[in-house]
């Protein structure tokens, strides 16, 4: 499964978050793929896309980032082209 994942960084401060990162890499428990992610200019947010088949992992990866100022909101999502093939039998019906 997908899962957007938005991450706030507290007091729009990515600098604990990114020297984390430099230093102990991301933190991701076998299973859980990271895809990709954008920033706000703000620094405010970051959205990242991750997939996975068991969400215990996003448990476990969330424990990884404690203390670092960081919260995260994690929603199960379906892609443009998944949704639009499953859509696309009922286009034409009344």
């Amino acid at each position: 499964m997908l899962f957007m994942i938005i991450e706030r960084f507290k007091d729009n401060d990515m600098i604990p978050i990114y020297k984390h990162l430099r230093d102990s890499g991301r933190g991701l428990p076998e299973g859980l793929k990271y895809l990709d992610s954008w920033i706000e200019p703000n620094f405010s947010r970051c959205f990242q896309l991750m997939e996975c088949d068991d969400v215990k992992l996003f448990q476990e990866w969330t424990l990884h980032w404690r203390g670092f100022g960081a919260s995260f909101e994690i929603i199960p999502v379906v892609s443009s082209k998944d949704t639009r093939d499953l859509v696309a039998p009922y286009l034409d019906r009344p």
